[in-house]
C-alpha cells in the first residue's frame, strides 16, 4: 500500500531536471525504460562532478592545505548523508565501495574468509543476480561451505516454509536480495533477517534495486549488511556503498592493503585503521563519492513516498495495459513488487523486441538480466525488461505497448 499522505509531483518539471531525457533515438523521442540497470542524473548530480573538478580537486584526508581539506569535508559529508538515507546507528558503519558488487565481495573476502569454515552454510535465493551469487561460490571452493538455495515459486515469491527448513545451527549467514531486479518481487526480508538471528547467523541484503524505490532503515531491519550502488539512485557510476554493524566490522580483516587503511606500517607489523578507513584502502572515487550526496538530496527533496506512489501508479498501468497484448505474458507477479515489469511474447525472441523498440526509441533491457539460475527456474533463456523511474509517464506506457504491438505486426 502507498502512504496516503503523499505529495503529487510534477513530473514534466522533474523531466527538465534530466538533460539526457531531452533528446531524439532513431528519430524519435527518447523513452528510458531500463532503470533497474542504471538511473538517469539530474543536473544537480552532473553540477557537482563538474564543481569538484574545477573547483577543488584534491586527494582527502592526508593533505593539509585549502583543496583537501574542502575536498575531504564533502567526502565525509557524504558519509553522514547515507547515514542518514538508511538509517545507520553510527557513521563510521557506512564504507564507501565501488558499488553492491565489490561491496558482496568485501563482505565474502573479509567476513567470509574470518569466520566461516568447512560444512558451514550460506543461504541465498533462486532470484539473487550474480553478484551475490558467485562471490559465495568462490568462497564455498575456498572454504568448504555449503551454498544453500530458497525456491521461488511461480509468481515470484520465496517460499518461507522451504527457507525454515534450510535453516540449521550450522548455517552462519543468509545473503538476499531485498528487491529483484528481474521480477521485481519486495522480498519479506525482516522476516528472513529475524529467522535467521534465531539460528546465529548473519545477514546481508543486496539493497541496489530497494534503495531507489523504498525507505531503507537497516536498525529497524536488524540487518547485519547492506549494500548499494549510488548509480541506480539518481547518482553516479562506480560508487556505493557497505552498511555494516559496527561490532562485525571492527571484528573483520581488511579487504584490501594500501594506503588509508594503516595506523602504522613497518616491515615487521602494520597495524590497521580504525572503521570505517580500514576497509577504504587507496584514493577513492571523491568525485563521484561526493556528487552522491547531491542524488540523496535530490530523492529526499522529491520525497520516497511521492516518488513510490508515482512509481506504482505507472507499474499498475503499463501491468494492466501488458496483460491485454495478446501472446504476452508477465513474469512475476509478486503481490509486493517495484515498477519492473519482464516480459516474454509467444514466438519471438526477447532480444529481437529489444532491437525494434529501439529503433521506436524506447530503451529496455533484454536478456537473462545476470539472474541466469531464474531464468532457468522458469524455463526460459531471458525477458524483456522495462522499469520504470520517477521522470517516466502514463503517455511513455503509452508509446511502449505500441512498440509492442508493432512487434507483433513484424514479427508473426
Amino acid at each position: 500500500m502507498q502512504a496516503a499522505t503523499h505529495e503529487i509531483l510534477d513530473i514534466e518539471a522533474i523531466r527538465r531536471d534530466f538533460p539526457i531525457l531531452d533528446q531524439r533515438v532513431h528519430g524519435k523521442e527518447l523513452v528510458y525504460f531500463d532503470n533497474a540497470a542504471t538511473t538517469q542524473k539530474p543536473l544537480s548530480v552532473i553540477h557537482a562532478l563538474t564543481q569538484y573538478y574545477e573547483g577543488y580537486n584534491a586527494n582527502i584526508h592526508r593533505g593539509i592545505h585549502f583543496l583537501a581539506e574542502k575536498a575531504t569535508a564533502a567526502f565525509e559529508a557524504t558519509r553522514v548523508a547515507i547515514q542518514q538515507f538508511i538509517n545507520a546507528a553510527h557513521v563510521e558503519e557506512v564504507i564507501f565501495t565501488y558499488g553492491t558488487t565489490d561491496s558482496i565481495n568485501l563482505v565474502a573476502q573479509s567476513y567470509g574468509r574470518k569466520f566461516l569454515g568447512e560444512g558451514d552454510e550460506i543461504i541465498i535465493t533462486a532470484m539473487e543476480h550474480h553478484s551475490n551469487i558467485v562471490p559465495w561460490q568462490m568462497l564455498c571452493e575456498e572454504k568448504g561451505c555449503v551454498l544453500k538455495v530458497i525456491p521461488v515459486d511461480d509468481k515470484g515469491d520465496l517460499i518461507l516454509e522451504e527457507y525454515e527448513k534450510l535453516l540449521s545451527e550450522r548455517t552462519k549467514l543468509v545473503s538476499v536480495v531485498y528487491v529483484s531486479n528481474a521480477l521485481g518481487t519486495i522480498n519479506p526480508v525482516k522476516t528472513i533477517i529475524d529467522k535467521a538471528h534465531e539460528f546465529g547467523a548473519k545477514v546481508m541484503l543486496d539493497g541496489a534495486q530497494a534503495s531507489s524505490h523504498l525507505d531503507i532503515d537497516v536498525q529497524a531491519l536488524d540487518c547485519d549488511f547492506f549494500a548499494f550502488s549510488a548509480h541506480k539512485i539518481y547518482g553516479p557510476t562506480g560508487m556505493g556503498a557497505l552498511y555494516g554493524k559496527s561490532e562485525v566490522l571492527n571484528a573483520m580483516n581488511p579487504y584490501r592493503g594500501g594506503g588509508e587503511m594503516i595506523k602504522e606500517v613497518t616491515f615487521e607489523k602494520t597495524t590497521y585503521n580504525d572503521i570505517p578507513y580500514k576497509f577504504e584502502a587507496g584514493t577513492p572515487n571523491i568525485a563521484d563519492v561526493v556528487a552522491t550526496q547531491n542524488a540523496l538530496e535530490y530523492i529526499n527533496t522529491l520525497g520516497k513516498s511521492s516518488i513510490a506512489a508515482h512509481e506504482h501508479a505507472l507499474l499498475e498501468y503499463a501491468t494492466e495495459a501488458m496483460e491485454s497484448i495478446e501472446g504476452l505474458k508477465i513474469i512475476g507477479k509478486a503481490n509486493e513488487k517495484i515498477s519492473v515489469i519482464s516480459f516474454v511474447m509467444d514466438g519471438i525472441h526477447h532480444q529481437d523486441i529489444g532491437v525494434i523498440l529501439d529503433q521506436l526509441g524506447i530503451a529496455v533491457r533484454t536478456g537473462h538480466h545476470c539472474t541466469q539460475p531464474l531464468m532457468r527456474r522458469y524455463g526460459i533463456a531471458g525477458t524483456t525488461r522495462a522499469s520504470f523511474a520517477v521522470y517516466n509517464t502514463k503517455e511513455e506506457i503509452d508509446r511502449l505497448v505500441q512498440g509492442i504491438h508493432r512487434v507483433r505486426k513484424m514479427m508473426l
